[in-house]
């Protein structure tokens, strides 16, 4: 075997993951810096959880999940924090109602750090011991489930300040004008009959991938085109001045019913006066060259009819997206914002800036089984009433997406960094 085929040591392996974990910790501590304790308590919504809560519920996850399973001398933090942050695992047991996450005013935000530490300090040891596969995966696992939460604390606490009167800012340092894009070009897919899916679902050894990624399957995808790029603020200004909101025509029933009974007339964050929008950096001129953001399926399903096109499907997304390297806007840039395409006519944004609907449901791939365990309700229970997302926004962090991840939402929800590209059939 040559050295370039080796396989790496089990030391520098274990070194790896160890200096891997202490970086996906710290970096969810650094996102809250400037966030004061009441910052952290505050609840404005049943989807938005407080930042306290997702400091706990992520240790919660090495502590239930690897601590009490891999360490018999591991001692429980508090037994309470079972059930107060359990988020939907009912196999493990009963949990606090996610509406009502907001009323925890204790433990405090100190003893929830001190918990941080008592899990860190054991997650150390344990990792400085014998790891087969299995600790290995399930490791893996928890950091990139607390990297999801990292994204849910910037997008939670923005709806948070966001809510407050004075509109805090989380930081001081907004993303650089967006450049005048290119007008919108239209690139056509791979058809036919295609494999969509992780390709390593299922197998011991390959790189990491949730469980609802696979597995890799054969879809029938008719002739299309995509969108060079996301649609802009301007461009959806655009669909708003012409009275988009105003046309029944354009909306799905439930996308219409909701806009009437909330009274929708722009995305969330947007004044009245269409000029500005609240972001993590305070409020702010809207970019009319950036891409537009926070709006939900319905909005987006009714922009892409409005422009005579549609939603891409999941599958010629992923298509589109598989051979494009992951490099975008992510939050390690550090500004919490979608930030635009370049002048070039290129395939662009596929990853970062904003995620992007599809007109996919939520659904199980062709030969899906959940994991065993409380472990396998981590995805799969969720799959209805829901439509895929793909790409990655602004808030997620660098490294932690790939073609084949699916996220996923349901039509009304908007307070994610949630985009718009567009589709067309070719004759």
């Amino acid at each position: 075997m040559s050295m370039a085929s080796a396989k790496p040591a089990p030391e520098a392996i274990h070194a790896g993951l160890r200096d891997r974990y202490t970086t996906v910790r710290q970096t969810t501590l650094a996102l809250t810096r400037g966030l004061t304790a009441e910052d952290m308590l505050v609840q404005t919504v049943d989807h938005v959880s407080p930042t306290k809560w997702h400091l706990a519920h992520t240790t919660w996850f090495f502590e239930r999940f690897l601590l009490q399973s891999w360490r018999d001398d591991y001692r429980v933090f508090n037994p309470h924090f079972d059930y107060l942050f359990n988020s939907y695992y009912f196999r493990l047991g009963q949990m606090h109602p996610r509406p009502r996450r907001g009323l925890l005013s204790r433990p405090s935000l100190e003893e929830v750090l001190d918990y941080r530490a008592h899990v860190d300090e054991a997650m150390e040891a344990l990792l400085l011991g014998a790891m087969d596969k299995a600790l290995i995966k399930r490791v893996v696992l928890g950091l990139n489930h607390e990297q999801q939460h990292q994204e849910l604390i910037l997008t939670d606490i923005k709806h948070v300040l966001a809510s407050n009167p004075l509109e805090p800012a989380l930081h001081d340092h907004p993303p650089p004008p967006a450049p005048k894009p290119t007008p919108l070009q239209f690139h056509a897919g791979p058809h036919g009959l295609q494999s969509i899916g992780h390709p390593d679902w299922g197998k011991e050894e390959g790189d990491f991938h949730f469980d609802n990624e696979g597995p890799a399957h054969q879809v029938l995808v008719e002739p299309h085109a995509l969108a060079h790029r996301l649609i802009t603020n301007q461009e959806y200004r655009d669909f708003i001045r012409d009275g988009g909101y105003d046309n029944p025509a354009l909306w799905l029933s439930d996308g219409w019913s909701t806009v009437q009974q909330e009274g929708w007339n722009r995305p969330l964050y947007w004044d009245e006066g269409l000029t500005s929008e609240f972001t993590l950096a305070g409020r702010r001129e809207i970019d009319p060259h950036a891409p537009v953001t926070h709006v939900s399926l319905y909005e987006a399903d009714a922009f892409a009819r409005w422009a005579g096109m549609r939603l891409p499907s999941e599958a010629e997304w992923e298509l589109a997206a598989r051979s494009k390297e992951t490099a975008g806007h992510y939050a390690d840039r550090g500004f919490y914002h979608p930030t635009g395409s370049d002048s070039s006519e290129g395939m662009q944004q596929l990853f970062g800036d904003c995620w992007e609907w599809t007109a996919s449901p939520y659904a199980a791939y062709p030969g899906y089984h959940p994991p065993s365990g409380a472990i396998g309700e981590y995805n799969g229970k969720f799959m209805c009433n829901q439509m895929v997302l793909r790409g990655g926004s602004c808030a997620s962090p660098a490294g932690h997406l790939r073609a084949t991840y699916r996220n996923f939402f349901y039509p009304v929800d908007r307070w994610q960094f949630s985009g718009i590209r567009l589709a067309k059939d070719l004759d």
